[in-house]
């Protein structure tokens, strides 16, 4: 018959260990605050288990068998990890932790958190990695409490109730364009920024963005010339082209190539929020990750100590 370790009791292995180390079934028992017959008993489930004897009586006291010496090794191993899972669930050694976070995050956390967090990351736990996903909206709660990534960084989700969150940054609009545009330096009024053709940049395949329902609000609607995937492409477009961008204020502060100005209607800004699992709550890894990225973007995303 095959061994189902389901029917095995794990702390028979506690037992096994400690008469292999000790030899005597009353020092056992007594470090294992157990009394002597709880030992001999579990020293006779083990005999099952194994159908061996694996300790046998001696002048020297209870000496292991062949088949004892054999698993001792395995069995200690397997302890081993079981106390660092536990006392992992306890505390997070980031400065020895080996550990491989998974995160979801668009082109512009990436392009903005991304560096800086590496930095930090490196500075405080020089084994731990991290991996940058892109995940979609629609599935990210789903990815989320499976355990597929640990964190997730994202506008406002509207299947996240069952996820716990904190709001990380807010982001202004600002309107972009080439610096030799013609309309640079000139005031971009709502009529001259509706009669401008617009590039939008969104992962997904339709739907509007924050800008686009400011202007529903106000009867408008702007045309969007081209639309991309990501900001880096955005970035290359607009400063090669009389294509208006409209994007969040610190992704364009890192754009010398381009000028921007102020909207001149009113525009919710784009809200981060750092999203977990209910389970990765108490988590200390997960906790740690949280607070660090949340120190980077207060510190407004710093790549160096440099001023």
């Amino acid at each position: 018959m095959a061994l189902r370790l389901e029917n095995i009791d794990l702390n028979l292995f506690v037992v096994f260990d400690a008469l292999y180390r000790e030899r005597n079934v009353t020092r056992v028992a007594s470090q294992l605050n157990l009394t002597q017959p709880a030992v001999s008993s579990a020293l006779n489930r083990l005999r099952q288990t194994f159908d061996d004897a694996l300790f046998v009586r001696s002048p020297d006291g209870m000496l292991p068998t062949p088949v004892a010496d054999n698993v001792v090794g395995d069995v200690r191993r397997a302890m081993e990890l079981l106390r660092k899972s536990v006392k992992a669930q306890h505390a997070f050694d980031a400065a020895r932790s080996e550990k491989i976070f998974r995160v979801g995050m668009n082109d512009m956390a990436e392009y903005l958190l991304l560096p800086a967090l590496h930095r930090a990351v490196a500075k405080e736990a020089p084994h731990v990695s991290v991996r940058s996903y892109y995940v979609a909206r629609e599935t990210a709660a789903e990815e989320l409490k499976a355990g597929r990534i640990d964190l997730l960084l994202d506008a406002p989700i509207t299947n996240a109730r069952q996820l716990q969150s904190e709001p990380l940054a807010h982001f202004p609009y600002r309107v972009a364009m080439r610096r030799d545009h013609p309309l640079a330096g000139r005031r971009i009024s709502l009529q001259r920024y509706l009669a401008a053709d617009h590039l939008h940049v969104s992962s997904r395949r339709s739907g509007r963005g924050h800008v686009d329902l400011a202007l529903n609000r106000l009867g408008k609607q702007r045309r969007v010339a081209l639309r991309v995937q990501n900001h880096l492409a955005a970035a290359r477009v607009a400063s090669n082209s009389d294509l208006l961008w409209t994007a969040p204020d610190t992704v364009l502060a890192e754009l010398p190539q381009l000028r921007h100005y102020a909207l001149s209607f009113e525009v919710e800004p784009l809200t981060w929020y750092l999203y977990w699992s209910n389970r990765a709550d108490e988590d200390p890894a997960n906790s740690w990750l949280r607070g660090l990225i949340g120190s980077v973007v207060a510190a407004g995303f710093k790549i160096s100590d440099a001023p």
